[in-house]
């Protein structure tokens, strides 16, 4: 049993103010594998004076003197390349496999980003050609409270810790309570990466807990926050009364609209998109919209696909998916099920239960529905679980509609070899994020939604300018640069 009670504060490992335990359970095994602590007001607080401390020098230090240190960080991250990945196993279940391939580098791949982002960042820049003596400063921020989910750890610690040290801000981050263990492993990394004192804050605690604290904190001048809507919108509500910026990246329930001309392993793509990390991306395409004259060989090709999907447990190799992160999840995900059997969709694949072979562990049944209408229940929830519904169209107007008719707006996708299409979709559709082809986005592209989805963007430049305060000044000398 691992034992990480203990709080990354101004710079040391630090003891809670009060003991109050919580265990950190396996998902594939359901066996209780760490204890941490869940942190309280005292530890809060005391994390916030040291980011407000260390705030000021922080913000004044050169970019290329900041940059230093997240290239520093880079290099211990790496180092640590095989601790994390299998800390974010052990945690929230994914197969080790894919956390060496996919959720360690997500990581790497952004602290690098953010490194590029912050090379071209100009923090002093001119109004334009007729105003020679106007200046707009992109000031950081102040102190920023991070709060972090379980499903992708190190995709989001890293996109919310290394933009907003990049500008100059210091934080406090707030790890999901589900997996604590991967964020306690970066905090070591930037600890041995030699960071300046209270520029880097961790404690660990749950949403109502330190959560709320952050939210509500004076000292606090944003909250950045991924996770669920419902969450996304307890916190802007707890944030109101200090009148701070709130930045969320919430829930997803991503349209995927295949055409009849679209490629041949369109729907193969689509169907293991769904399935991958078992189905817990806010991003996932879990809606696949196919048009009439395909729609059957459409719901057989998902259907074998499912079927090929194999489970197992998080700790094996080999290509696979693995549990849900608890029982709560497992929970939900079941009870969806039976809503889209109860409302009438048709199940061509998976289904209740766990898969054969697997009695313990919070495995699911990787799951295919057809014939399902938008206006059923799992249409328009966001199950986080490895379940597709396919939903028939017949026309374009048709799939545009029945793609922006949800609550969420974060991504979706386009499946078409018609190129005047694809353009008109791209438009049209209400969304963050489009991506077409199975052509993923590239490093520095903005990553964010609208609607139930959240606002502000993460990743690229616009990641940087998510944690500045814009500021006019007139009368700047013309001879006199940036830094």
């Amino acid at each position: 049993m691992l034992e990480r009670r203990q709080f990354y504060i101004d710079g040391a490992w630090v003891d809670p103010a009060e003991s109050r335990d919580l265990p950190v359970t396996d998902p594939s095994t359901e066996e209780e594998v760490a204890i941490i602590s869940l942190g309280g007001q005292a530890d809060t607080d005391r994390a916030v004076a040291a980011a407000r401390a260390a705030f000021d020098d922080w913000a004044a230090r050169p970019m290329a003197e900041r940059i230093g240190y997240l290239e520093a960080l880079l290099e211990t991250y790496e180092a640590r390349a095989d601790a994390m990945a299998e800390a974010i196993s052990l945690e929230m279940g994914a197969p080790i496999d894919l956390a060496r391939s996919s959720q360690q580098p997500a990581g790497t791949g952004h602290i690098q980003a953010a490194i590029a982002a912050a090379k071209q960042f100009d923090p002093v820049r001119p109004l334009g050609s007729h105003a020679p003596t106007d200046r707009i400063l992109m000031d950081p921020i102040g102190v920023v409270g991070m709060i972090t989910p379980w499903n992708w750890p190190m995709n989001q610690v890293t996109l919310k810790v290394a933009y907003a040290a990049a500008v100059g801000c210091t934080m406090v981050l707030k790890p999901s309570e589900i997996a604590p263990l991967s964020s306690i492993v970066f905090a070591e990394c930037v600890d041995a990466a030699g960071w300046p004192r209270g520029v880097f804050n961790m404690v660990n605690g749950d949403g109502a807990g330190v959560g709320t604290q952050l939210s509500v904190h004076p000292e606090v001048d944003m909250v950045s926050f991924t996770g669920s809507t419902r969450a996304g919108i307890a916190i802007t509500k707890a944030a109101a009364d200090t009148l701070k910026r709130v930045s969320l990246e919430l829930g997803g329930k991503g349209a995927n609209l295949v055409f009849a001309d679209a490629d041949e392993r369109a729907v193969k793509r689509g169907t293991r998109a769904v399935f991958n990390n078992t189905g817990q991306s806010c991003n996932a395409p879990t809606r696949m919209l196919v048009e009439r004259s395909i729609y059957d060989d459409a719901v057989e090709i998902a259907r074998q696909t499912a079927e090929e999907t194999k489970v197992a447990s998080g700790h094996e190799p080999g290509r696979h998916i693995g549990p849900v992160v608890s029982q709560q999840q497992w929970d939900k995900v079941q009870g969806l099920i039976q809503q889209g059997l109860d409302e009438g969709a048709r199940l061509v694949a998976g289904g209740l239960g766990r898969p054969e072979g697997l009695n313990r562990g919070y495995f699911v049944r990787p799951t295919v529905f057809a014939d399902v209408s938008n206006d059923m229940t799992i249409a328009r929830e966001e199950i986080f679980g490895p379940v597709l519904s396919i939903i028939p169209f017949e026309t374009e107007e048709e799939a545009v509609k029945i793609a922006n008719d949800t609550e969420y707006g974060l991504t979706n996708y386009v499946q078409s070899s018609d190129a005047a299409r694809r353009v008109r979709l791209a438009k049209r559709l209400r969304s963050g994020m489009v991506e077409m082809n199975g052509k993923s986005r590239a490093q520095g592209s903005p990553f964010g939604g609208m609607k139930a989805s959240g606002n502000g963007r993460e990743g690229g430049v616009w990641g940087l300018d998510e944690f500045c305060e814009v500021k006019a000044v007139s009368g700047w000398p013309e001879d006199i640069a940036a830094e």
